[in-house]
């Protein structure tokens, strides 16, 4: 038969266009066009904005937008409701994808402006770089755009729905985890991080940490995609957002909560922006100028930020006389941060970034050296291969080593023995960290910081932020410490305490932090919302390819039929 004036439809399986066919993803038949649970194909006729869309750059610009989306739930902009459709958009491009092959590419495109929007204040440092870094990173959207259309495309039946929202949220959380990597680039703009400042998801952060509010925060976007775009699963996707809701709730009313434990007063000296000749020498005055007032404050501990010390001022003794006066005048010990060439206890030499605690006889041996590096800011990777990054941006010139243990530090008896966990810059994005050193018994987290660098853009703000995460997560307070701002404070449920010191401020600050004891859901129990990821994708595979096992297989074709009036080879002779 000759097809005139038209194609094929252009599906899954385009050879398909009987209406008859096996069975598709869970709950559903197969359509017109081989599309898994019946309706119409994926970027057919009627696919919603397919028209609109028909031009591949156009798409590609609209898919960059819609990736990027999500960024404005984080700081600065603050938007954090808007978290729960910002990837609506993105998830409806997808479904209409005419193949998988596009389905991947649209993840791909996507992911790209995700990690643009999101890391955007990195271009002064990285400038073109960040452009193939956001093509490398995005591939991990490619599959994430086929388990997309997969379980979105087409007309999901109810039990489809309810896979989606379960299956799309776990491979989303799966590029969480594998971008977590420190050397991908560590786990910034987590999803669930947007949720800071959001009481009830700070509960479920103690329950799941930010695994677990990432993943409602997915599964809200894909139930509200499937009320915009599948009008037969309307019903489905109403009651498992209801469930997501009753899920918080519950959450909220019955998770664990930290027992009181007293009340620590810990500074916070932020000495501001000191750049130009001889800024090392400057800052540290001007840290002394701040600590100083301090005095009779009754304080128990005084934080400096990152890099608060630097090269040369931590080789003259006469640094660590003065900082040893310094705790005495104010009664209490500090924690510096010295970036410097320094030998570690298994003698190894280079530049440490470290935590180091001095008291009144002056530094009292407890010292941290920062474990997990930011890459390209503290060293290259694969530097023969990368080297050249230093030439177009301002990567790091030499590599800083790494520590090999985290350590927890106990303060004198003055400060009742206080236990604190230091963690280094964006050691605090890491949630694995702080989890390691509560459960080491760290009392309360302090970190210190510096993003100077980043100073007028949305890095400090997104880094003071993640402190808020930690502290709900582990039921224990937080200090970030900064050299120019956002220093804040936090309480063992993340609400935040006192006055945060913003970018434009030199000056020092006291918390008054209320202890905890206890232990969170989180710190009890770990990761357990990515292997609950892990056993969802598991048993998608499975039910996938139990299906493919059952479906028969094509017959072979036979024989050329004899027509009435020839032979096979001649007909009609």
């Amino acid at each position: 038969m000759r097809i005139r004036g038209g194609r094929l439809p252009v599906g899954r399986n385009a050879a398909d266009t009987s209406g008859s066919g096996g069975s598709g993803t869970p709950g559903g038949g197969t359509s017109p066009g081989g599309t898994p649970g019946g309706g119409s194909t994926p970027g057919g006729r009627d696919s919603t904005g397919a028209g609109r869309l028909a031009s591949p750059w156009t798409r590609a610009a609209a898919l960059l937008l819609a990736g990027a989306l999500p960024a404005l739930a984080f700081p600065a902009p603050g938007l954090w409701w808007f978290a729960y459709v910002a990837l609506v958009p993105w998830l409806l491009l997808i479904r209409t994808a005419r193949s998988p092959r596009r389905a991947a590419l649209d993840g791909w495109i996507g992911g790209i402006g995700f990690v643009i929007a999101v890391h955007h204040w990195l271009m002064p440092s990285l400038h073109v770089f960040i452009v193939l870094l956001a093509a490398l990173l995005g591939l991990l959207w490619a599959p994430w755009g086929l388990l997309v259309s997969r379980l979105l495309g087409g007309a999901p039946s109810a039990l489809r729905a309810v896979a989606a929202v379960v299956v799309v949220p776990s491979g989303w959380l799966m590029i969480e985890l594998v971008r977590s990597w420190e050397g991908l680039g560590g786990p910034w703009g987590l999803l669930g991080a947007s949720q800071w400042e959001v009481a009830p998801a700070l509960r479920v952060a103690s329950v799941g940490g930010v695994w677990l509010v990432s993943l409602l925060v997915l599964a809200v976007n894909t139930g509200v995609a499937l009320l915009i775009a599948v009008p037969r699963a309307r019903t489905a996707a109403g009651v498992l957002l209801v469930v997501c809701a009753l899920s918080v709730t519950a959450m909220w009313a019955w998770a664990p909560r930290p027992s009181s434990a007293g009340t620590v007063r810990i500074a916070v000296v932020q000495p501001g922006v000191v750049d130009g000749p001889g800024s090392v020498a400057r800052r540290l005055d001007r840290g002394e100028e701040l600590t100083r007032p301090l005095a009779g404050r009754d304080v128990d501990l005084v934080v400096w930020g990152e890099s608060s010390i630097g090269a040369g001022a931590w080789e003259r003794p006469e640094t660590a006389r003065r900082l040893a006066e310094l705790s005495r005048l104010v009664g209490a010990d500090l924690l510096v941060n010295v970036d410097a060439r320094q030998t570690d206890g298994s003698g190894r030499s280079g530049i440490f970034k470290s935590a180091v605690l001095v008291g009144p006889g002056g530094p009292t041996g407890d010292r941290y050296d920062k474990m997990r590096l930011v890459p390209f800011g503290e060293y290259v990777p694969a530097r023969s291969l990368l080297g050249w990054a230093t030439s177009v941006g301002k990567a790091a010139g030499e590599d800083r080593l790494r520590g090999d243990r985290q350590v927890v530090m106990t303060l004198p008896d003055g400060a009742r023995g206080l236990r604190i966990g230091p963690l280094v810059c964006f050691e605090t994005a890491f949630p694995d960290m702080s989890r390691r050193l509560v459960r080491d018994g760290a009392q309360v987290l302090v970190a210190q910081s510096a993003t100077s660098t980043f100073q007028d853009s949305w890095a400090p703000a997104q880094h003071a932020s993640l402190g808020a995460l930690r502290a709900a997560e582990n039921g224990r307070p937080m200090v970030h410490s900064t050299l120019t701002g956002i220093s804040a404070a936090y309480g063992p449920g993340g609400e935040r305490v006192g006055r945060p010191l913003g970018t434009d401020a030199s000056a020092a600050e006291v918390f008054d932090l209320p202890l905890a004891g206890g232990q969170t859901l989180y710190g009890r129990l770990g990761d357990w919302p990515v292997y609950g990821a892990f056993a969802a994708l598991a048993a998608l595979c499975a039910v996938e390819g139990l299906r493919a096992l059952r479906r028969p297989a094509p017959r072979p074709p036979g024989p050329p039929a004899h027509t009435a009036h020839g032979s096979p080879g001649r007909p009609g002779h």
